[in-house]
C-alpha cells in the first residue's frame, strides 16, 4: 500500500490537494521554493524536506504541480531531480498542465531507471481541489494508474486513463481548449444582460442549467457579477496552458481560430496588470463597470 507521498508544488490548486491527502491519512512530505506557503500544511502534520532529492528518495510516490514546462523540468530532471534520486519502483505524477512531449520524455527517463512515471493534469479549480472533486487526465501504463488509483482518488471524482504518455496532457489542452472561448462568451453575456437592464445574477439562474450550461457560467460568472477576481486559476497560467495548446495544435497541423483570440483577449489583460488574478477578471476587458 502507498501511503508515503512527496509532494512539490503548494499553489491555489496544490496547498488543497495535499491537505485532502493528509485529511485521508496519508503521510505527506513536502518540498516548494517558499517554505512559507507550506506552513499551513506543516501546521497540519505533513514533513518538509530541504530539496527536491531528499523529498524524491523517502517516498512512495512524488506528485508534482509547479507551474511552467521550464518548472517541471527543473524538478524532474538533472543531479538533484527526482528521476535521479527516486528509488526504483517509485511512482511519479506529473499534475502540472505541460507539454505533451514533455510527459513523454519524462515518462522514458524514468522508466530507464525502473521508476513508474504518470501524466495526470487537472480541471476543476479552486473548488474542485477543495472538495477533492477535480477531473483527473492521464497518460501512461495502465498498471502504473492502477496501482495510484486510490491516491488519485483523494483528489478528483473523474479520474480516466487516456491513453499512453502525454495522453493526459493532451486530454488537459483539449479542455483548455473549450474553455478558452467559452469564457469570452461568458463574459459577453453578463455584460450584454447588464446592458439590456437585467439582473445578471437572476439570468445566470435561468441559462446556467440550460443548453449554454459550463463550469464557467455556474462557477465563475458569480464571481464576475460580484467582482471578485481572486484567483482560483491564474491568468498568466492560462496563457501558459493556451500557448501550449496552440503550439500542439500547430504540430498536428490544426488551426484553432477561437483559441488564438482568446490568447490574444487574456494577453491584453494581462498587460493591463492582471496577470495574477483570476481568469474571471477577463470581463473588464468588455466593461468598465465591473
Amino acid at each position: 500500500m502507498l501511503k508515503n507521498i512527496g509532494f512539490i508544488g503548494t499553489g491555489v490548486m496544490g496547498s488543497s490537494m495535499a491537505e485532502n491527502l493528509l485529511k485521508a491519512g496519508y503521510n505527506v512530505s513536502l518540498y516548494t521554493r517558499t517554505k512559507t506557503k507550506a506552513q499551513p500544511l506543516l501546521n497540519q502534520g505533513a514533513t518538509w524536506k530541504e530539496s527536491v532529492s531528499e523529498l524524491a528518495s523517502t517516498v512512495d510516490v512524488v506528485i508534482t504541480i509547479v507551474g511552467y514546462p521550464q518548472d517541471v523540468e527543473e524538478v524532474y530532471f538533472g543531479e538533484n531531480g527526482i528521476i535521479e534520486n527516486a528509488n526504483k519502483g517509485t511512482y511519479v505524477i506529473d499534475m502540472t498542465t505541460s507539454k505533451p512531449s514533455l510527459a513523454i520524455d519524462i515518462y522514458r527517463r524514468a522508466q530507464e531507471k525502473g521508476i513508474f512515471a504518470l501524466d495526470a493534469p487537472v480541471s476543476g479549480g479552486d473548488i474542485g481541489a477543495k472538495n477533492g472533486t477535480l477531473a483527473i487526465m492521464v497518460g501512461g501504463d495502465q498498471e502504473a494508474f492502477d496501482s495510484v488509483l486510490p491516491v488519485l482518488s483523494v483528489m478528483g471524482e473523474n479520474i480516466i486513463l487516456q491513453g499512453q504518455a502525454g495522453s493526459g496532457q493532451h486530454t488537459k489542452l483539449s479542455n483548455q481548449i473549450a474553455i478558452a472561448t467559452n469564457m469570452i462568451g461568458v463574459c459577453e453575456a453578463i455584460v450584454y444582460a447588464k446592458k439590456a437592464g437585467l439582473n445578471p445574477a437572476r439570468v445566470l439562474d435561468s441559462i446556467s442549467t440550460g443548453a449554454a450550461g459550463s463550469f464557467s457560467l455556474s462557477k465563475l460568472a458569480p464571481r464576475m457579477i460580484e467582482g471578485d477576481f481572486a484567483p482560483g486559476f491564474y491568468v498568466k497560467h492560462f496563457i501558459k496552458d493556451m500557448t501550449i495548446a496552440i503550439e500542439s495544435a500547430e504540430e498536428l497541423g490544426l488551426s484553432t481560430p477561437g483559441l488564438a483570440l482568446s490568447l490574444e483577449l487574456y494577453k491584453e489583460l494581462a498587460e493591463k496588470g492582471e496577470a495574477d488574478s483570476g481568469t474571471q477578471s477577463l470581463i473588464k476587458l468588455f466593461s468598465s463597470s465591473f
